[in-house]
């Protein structure tokens, strides 16, 4: 099977928010590799060093994600209640500003983990315990 026919069965098997939940879980599995040897990294030198070894592309990667998902809630014709579709904008604005932070060279990418996985468990309708 082709890539694009493998792409559109999937596209046609799954729903949006398993999709979505899906390409999120790889995302943060990514981030997660390298989260806490990122975080722990005692300068900027070792941080930069890990943002070059890959780290840069999984938080660009994660942006995207969060840049569509704010697109994409900002419609008129999302219908996910108001309230949380501002609380989900919020997020992603946050993961903007946290993104450039840790791209910057600041500590933070566990917080980025523990945001994703939090909407991870949402998207598979498990119950989470705290959103920052």
């Amino acid at each position: 099977m082709s890539i694009a026919a493998y792409k559109t069965t999937i596209r046609e098997s799954e729903s949006p928010r398993q999709i979505e939940r899906r390409v999120l879980s790889r995302v943060t599995g990514q981030l997660a590799e390298r989260a806490e040897a990122f975080d722990r990294a005692e300068n900027l030198r070792d941080r930069s060093t890990l943002l070059t070894d890959g780290l840069r592309d999984n938080l660009a990667t994660n942006q995207k994600f969060w840049n569509e998902l704010k697109f994409d809630l900002s419609q008129p014709g999302n219908g996910l209640p108001a309230e949380l579709k501002a609380s989900l904008i919020s997020l992603a604005l946050w993961v903007d500003r946290q993104t450039s932070a840790v791209m910057g060279g600041q500590p933070g990418v566990r917080a980025l983990v523990d945001i994703n996985r939090s909407i991870v468990a949402g998207l598979a309708g498990q119950a989470t315990t705290e959103v920052a």
